[in-house]
């Protein structure tokens, strides 16, 4: 791990964030880090209740909680945001919610509009840019939680969508401290690198899993009307034409290349004003090696964790029979140090 000579004191001298991740044995693969995890994990998940807020352009935003939270400022909550297409009960979040609960801090998980499998009310859905919805919600959150310390993760998109939320709001920021991990940075060099070789996979994958969404949504013949056609034969091909049919006409853009410019988290990374860890692994198959950050890109408080290898939101270590997930460690072991710095008790 290469941690920023920039960042806070409290971030580089925590032993957690010294130790740099090592892949498993059997695990140095960048496809086998990014797959495993997705098909290891065993059932029964977490249980959580959903919680609807109405949003003020009359959509709704799904909160999934696994207890109700409490205005308790020693537990603070960790607002959690998923990639794309993901959910509460996509691995990487079920591992991640009893890490957290077990450090001491409170969870809630954000969905982005229509995921989860349930279509949202509007037209437009969400995409990597989308800093406004998780800002409105810590809104609300710090509204009901005065005394209570926010923080956040995201992984991939929802990883994106923090880094740019944090270079927006800069030093008015409402978080306390947040991790990223495999965030895709510059979209413009993304789209291409999940257009190439191997990765190819991963973007149909991604692709037939957001048209099933949108053919769910598109059975509510009043929203189709105001949708872009579905059955257009290049929308479905690779991100960028999907990008350019529907991401951008359904949120404001002028098109692909406009919504690539101002959605993607990299040029703001240096305005970000609160604790902040970027995971990401150089061998990511979502994301080209040329939109890595390096210290000259971001703040002070901002700690690089770039590790050689960990695939795509993977980051096992162990062996292959007997897995450890890195991140279930590192993200609650960055979080409580900033608790620490801010409380003064470690």
């Amino acid at each position: 791990m290469n941690s920023s000579t920039s960042t806070s004191p409290v971030s580089r001298d925590h032993p957690h964030l010294q130790q740099p991740f090592t892949p498993g044995i059997g695990l140095t693969n960048c496809h086998l880090q990014t797959v495993f995890p997705v098909f290891h994990r065993s059932k029964p998940w977490v249980r959580t209740q959903a919680q609807w807020l109405e949003t003020p352009d009359g959509d709704r935003i799904a909160l999934h909680t696994p207890v109700r939270l409490e205005d308790d400022p020693g537990r603070p909550i960790v607002l959690i945001l998923h990639g794309l297409e993901g959910s509460v009960e996509s691995p990487y979040i079920q591992g991640l919610i009893p890490a957290l609960i077990s450090a001491g801090f409170q969870v809630a998980v954000m969905h982005f509009r229509g995921c989860g499998g349930i279509p949202n009310r509007l037209p437009r859905a969400y995409h990597s840019g989308d800093s406004d919805d998780p800002r409105w919600l810590a809104g609300r959150l710090t509204a009901h939680y005065p005394n209570t310390p926010l923080m956040a993760v995201g992984y991939s998109l929802g990883g994106n969508v923090l880094l740019k939320w944090l270079g927006e709001d800069g030093d008015k920021s409402p978080l306390t401290a947040a991790v990223s991990v495999s965030a895709p940075l510059d979209l413009h060099l993304s789209s291409k690198q999940m257009n190439t070789g191997f990765s190819k996979v991963y973007q149909k994958h991604l692709l037939d899993s957001l048209k099933k969404s949108l053919t769910r949504k598109t059975r509510d013949l009043e929203l189709a009307r105001k949708m872009p056609p579905i059955d257009h034969p290049r929308a479905f091909s690779n991100f960028r034409h999907f990008d350019d049919h529907f991401t951008a006409p359904l949120h404001g853009f002028t098109g692909v290349d406009d919504y690539y410019t101002r959605a993607s988290s990299l040029p703001l990374l240096s305005n970000i004003a609160r604790p902040t860890c970027l995971i990401h692994a150089l061998d990511d198959p979502f994301v080209s090696p040329k939109a890595v950050p390096t210290d000259s890109d971001v703040s002070a408080s901002v700690t690089l964790a770039i590790s050689k290898r960990g695939g795509h939101v993977g980051f096992v270590s162990g062996s292959l029979w007997k897995p450890v997930y890195w991140l279930e460690s590192i993200i609650p072991a960055f979080l409580t140090a900033q608790v620490a710095a801010v409380t003064g008790k470690v």
